[in-house]
């Protein structure tokens, strides 16, 4: 796999996972802190080859791709399920874990924040769609993003991200339907 962009992760051991299934260079934030002289780096490295955010999908993860969003605007991300990033115990969640294909196939679909003005996906249509404010939302929208690759959102959080990325009514109809239709046969 060829891969132009610099990498960021969270430590040494995404490190390893990311080389050994891609072989692309990486960017340590040394965990949530993500100090000034790691903000450098990424600064840099978006300037001269590109960056893709890959963070564990987790609560720091989270945080530290924020902090990066905010500061370097413009960066690429690439999203892993919890359940595609779980140890073999069960007990910790975290791109090392992964397995060389599912790190392949999150950074083949990675998105780039679109700072410009768009129309945001109506907030009655996530109602309708039962993704907010439904008994079964979370489950839906944990569903939604695992088939959009966007990352695990929470139902304030689901609006921002589908309008972010650029999620077209068309797309976001299409993978409603395929959760309708695995809805059945639960």
């Amino acid at each position: 796999m060829d891969i132009k962009e610099v990498i960021v992760v969270e430590g040494k051991s995404d490190t390893i996972a990311i080389q050994r299934a891609t072989g692309a260079d990486t960017i340590e934030t040394n965990g949530s802190a993500v100090g000034q002289e790691a903000l450098t780096k990424i600064r840099h490295a978006q300037q001269t080859r590109g960056v893709i955010v890959f963070t564990d999908p987790d609560y720091p993860g989270r945080r530290i791709r924020a902090i990066i969003e905010q500061q370097i605007p413009d960066v690429k991300h690439a999203f892993l399920t919890k359940d595609r990033a779980i140890a073999k115990n069960g007990k910790k969640v975290g791109i090392e874990h992964a397995t060389d294909e599912d790190i392949r196939n999150a950074l083949q679909s990675v998105y780039t924040v679109d700072t410009t003005t768009i129309e945001e996906t109506p907030r009655d249509l996530l109602i309708e769609a039962r993704l907010i404010g439904h008994p079964e939302a979370k489950k839906r929208r944990d569903r939604l993003s695992e088939l959009l690759q966007i990352g695990q959102v929470n139902g304030k959080g689901l609006q921002k991200r589908l309008t972010m990325f650029r999620i077209s009514e068309t797309a976001l109809m299409q993978a409603l339907l395929t959760i309708d239709e695995e809805e059945q046969e639960w």
